[in-house]
C-alpha cells in the first residue's frame, strides 16, 4: 500500500508538527522544505526508514578470506562487517558492551579478535566475547558479545538490517537471483569503490536517481547510450526488441514489481528492465564492450537490468559488469553517495578491461549528479521554496514520495 492509498490523519487532530505536515502534503507535488532541511524530521527518517529496512552494505568480495573485516560508517553507527575462520558473514556494532568505546579501530584488515583500547574488553569476529578482564567469578561473557545485526546474503551483495524484527526478505532474495544472479554477481568482484560526499538532504539524493527526466538535460553522456529518457512509446518499442535478443540466448531475467511500503512486514523491491540504443552494447563512452561477460551472457543483448532496493540501495547490470549504488544520510543536510563496480571474477585490470573506460560513465554521471543535487539543496533551503508538480517523467520520484511519507508516518 502506498502513501497515496492511505488516509493521513488530520492536522486539527494532531499535535505531532511533523504528523501535521505529512497529512498537509499535496498529492502530485514535491515534499516541502522541511522535509530537507529540519533536524527532527532527519531523526525520524534514521528511525522509521534506515533502522527499519535493509540495505545493501558491500559486495562480499571486499573481504574475501577467513578473519578479513571492513568498517562501514552508516548514519550515527558503525558497521564491523567480518569473515569468521569458517566462511560466515557478519555484521556487528562497533560499540564496547562495557563502556562504548570504539573496539574496531582499523578501516579494513584481517584478526581473529577486536580488542577494546579503553579496558582490553577482546571479541572474536563473531561478536562473542572471549575476555573481560577483572570482571567478577559470576559475570556471563555470554551475554556482553557484541551486538549482531541480521545479515543475507544474496547473488554476492550483503545486505544488514538493524531492526529487532526485520522485514521479510524473501521477495527480495528471490528477485535478486533472477536479476544479478543471471548476471553472475555470486561470481563477481570489485573493481573500484567511490565515495562522493553530497551537500544536501538524503532524499534530495535518492529523488534525482531515481527519475529520469533530468536525463537529457543534464546527462548528455549518458542519453547517448541509454534510452530511458525517451517517451514510453519508443521505450517500449526498444524493450522488446531487446527481450527477443534476450531470450534468444536463452535467458529470462526477472521483473517484478513489489515496490510496497513495509505495512505488510516486507521489504520494498522493483526490478525493471530497459533499452540501450540500438548498436549499444553496455554503458561505456561509445557503447562498446568494457569487460568480460558474466554469468549466463554468452553476447550482449542490449539491455540493462535496473533494481531500487528499500529506499536506499539501487543496482544496475549490464552483461560485462554491475553497478551498485549506495545512499548513506550523514547528517540533516549531508549525505553520501558510494558507487561500486563489479565485474567478472576472473577478469584482471589491465588485461581484461581498462579502468578508466571502464569507470568513465558513472564517474561522469555522478559528478553531474553531485552538481545538480547541491544545487537543488541550496535553493530548497531558501524560506520562499515552494515545492512544485511532479511531471510525469518522475513517475518513480512520486511513488518513492508517497512510500516515504507513509512510512514515516507510522512508529
Amino acid at each position: 500500500m502506498l502513501a497515496s492509498e492511505t488516509p493521513l490523519a488530520s492536522p486539527s487532530h494532531n499535535s505531532d508538527p511533523i504528523d501535521r505536515l505529512i497529512a498537509a502534503h499535496q498529492p502530485g507535488i514535491g515534499l516541502a522544505r522541511a522535509f530537507y532541511t529540519d533536524p527532527d524530521i532527519y531523526e525520524r527518517d534514521l528511525d522509521r526508514v534506515f533502522r527499519r529496512h535493509w540495505h545493501c552494505i558491500a559486495h562480499e568480495s571486499v573481504i574475501p578470506n577467513p578473519n578479513d573485516f571492513e568498517l562501514f560508517k552508516m548514519a550515527t553507527e558503525q558497521v564491523i562487517l567480518t569473515r569468521d575462520a569458517q566462511g560466515e558473514i557478519h555484521a556487528l556494532l562497533n560499540i564496547c558492551r562495557h563502556r562504548g568505546a570504539e573496539v574496531c579501530t582499523q578501516h579494513k584488515g584481517n584478526a581473529k579478535a577486536f580488542v577494546c583500547p579503553y579496558h582490553a574488553w577482546t571479541y572474536g569476529n563473531d561478536g562473542r566475547l572471549k575476555a573481560a578482564r577483572l570482571m567478577p567469578k559470576d559475570f556471563k561473557r555470554e551475554d556482553h558479545g557484541l551486538r549482531r545485526l541480521h545479515v543475507r546474503v544474496v547473488a554476492g551483495l550483503v545486505f544488514i538490517s538493524f531492526a529487532d524484527d526485520p522485514l521479510d526478505f524473501s521477495e527480495v532474495e528471490r528477485l535478486l537471483r533472477a536479476t544479478c544472479g543471471q548476471y553472475g554477481w555470486d561470481q563477481a568482484k570489485v573493481a573500484h569503490r567511490e565515495t562522493y560526499p553530497v551537500d544536501a538532504n538524503w532524499k534530495l539524493a535518492v529523488e534525482n536517481y531515481v527519475e529520469c527526466y533530468h536525463c537529457g538535460p543534464a546527462h548528455p553522456e549518458y542519453s547517448q547510450t541509454h534510452a530511458l529518457e525517451q517517451p514510453l512509446e519508443r521505450i517500449a518499442e526498444l524493450n522488446a526488441a531487446m527481450e527477443a535478443r534476450t531470450c534468444a540466448l536463452g535467458i529470462e531475467v526477472g521483473q517484478a514489481d513489489a515496490w510496497q511500503t513495509s505495512r505488510a512486514g516486507r521489504e520494498a523491491i522493483h526490478a525493471f528492465r530497459y533499452a540501450l540504443y540500438d548498436g549499444v552494447s553496455t554503458g561505456s563512452e561509445d557503447g562498446k564492450p568494457l569487460a568480460p561477460l558474466m554469468g549466463r551472457f554468452s553476447a550482449f543483448d542490449g539491455g540493462v537490468t535496473s533494481v531500487h532496493l528499500g529506499g536506499t540501495t539501487f543496482l544496475v547490470a549490464y552483461p560485462d559488469h554491475g553497478m551498485i549504488y549506495r545512499f548513506v544520510p550523514t547528517g540533516p543536510q549531508a549525505c553520501e553517495m558510494e558507487l561500486i563496480w563489479l565485474v567478472n571474477g576472473q577478469a584482471e585490470a589491465g588485461r581484461d578491461y581498462d579502468f578508466d573506460r571502464l569507470t568513465w560513465l558513472w564517474t561522469v554521471t555522478t559528478a553531474e549528479d553531485k552538481t545538480i543535487i547541491e544545487h537543488t539543496s541550496r535553493g530548497v533551503r531558501s524560506k520562499y521554496f515552494v515545492p512544485g508538480p511532479i511531471a510525469p517523467m518522475e513517475q518513480n520520484e512520486l511513488r518513492y514520495i508517497n512510500w516515504y511519507l507513509d512510512e514515516i508516518s507510522r512508529p
